[in-house]
């Protein structure tokens, strides 16, 4: 059993890029398909979908890279961790790198961006940063 699931999916789709892996893939749950759709959103990967391995559902995560084979995501860092949960109010909402990555937040209205967030006007728990 995982501590941190979520941490998990972040260093499989982590190593995948800088091993030049074309899909990774994750045991699957509501909250990790939810951030895939946000990385989706963003452009950091190309699709994702469900599928299933030994009987148990997985995610399966493609990868995207520029057009110097680079992966498209420069770094991924978890925020809130079991241990040690991080809270932001509607109107402390971060930047990541000035706006050239993505906070990935869990809100009352599901899994947002941080401009989805700050637009939508609610905090939440950060639960990653994409560059």
């Amino acid at each position: 059993m995982l501590t941190d699931p979520i941490a998990d999916m972040l260093t499989r789709i982590r190593n995948g890029g800088m091993a030049r892996h074309t899909r990774v893939e994750i045991p699957a749950s509501k909250l990790k398909r939810e951030i895939a759709r946000v990385l989706k959103e963003s452009g950091y990967i190309v699709d994702y979908g469900d599928g299933e391995r030994d009987g148990k559902p997985v995610l399966t995560v493609s990868l995207r890279y520029d057009d110097e084979a680079a992966p498209m995501i420069g770094g991924l860092e978890r925020v809130s961790r079991p241990s040690r949960r991080v809270y932001v109010g509607a109107r402390e909402v971060p930047s990541v790198r000035n706006g050239l990555g993505v906070a990935i937040l869990s809100t009352p209205r599901g899994v947002l961006t941080d401009a989805q967030a700050r637009e939508a006007r609610v905090g939440g728990e950060i639960l990653a940063r994409v560059w």
